[in-house]
């Protein structure tokens, strides 16, 4: 049940990080990293990968993409 909550956070998180990729809307990152975080913390609780490695992917490049962008944009 963990497990698909877990999923369930994190494909509503993908769309808001594709968003976030667009210039001058990296700001969405710093609500993209909390929920990717809630989602990994479901996903480890559960007894399935499935959910923590999708919301661990979305977590690394939320953070690559709010450093790049020198955790303004």
């Amino acid at each position: 049940m963990l497990n698909l909550i877990s999923l369930i956070v994190g494909v509503v998180t993908v769309p808001v990080m594709l968003v976030a990729l667009i210039p001058l809307l990296g700001w969405l990152n710093y609500l993209v990293i909390p929920m990717a975080i809630v989602g990994l913390v479901l996903g480890v609780l559960s007894d399935s990968n499935t959910g923590r490695n999708l919301n661990i992917v979305v977590l690394v490049i939320g953070a690559i993409r709010l450093s790049l962008g020198g955790f303004i944009f």
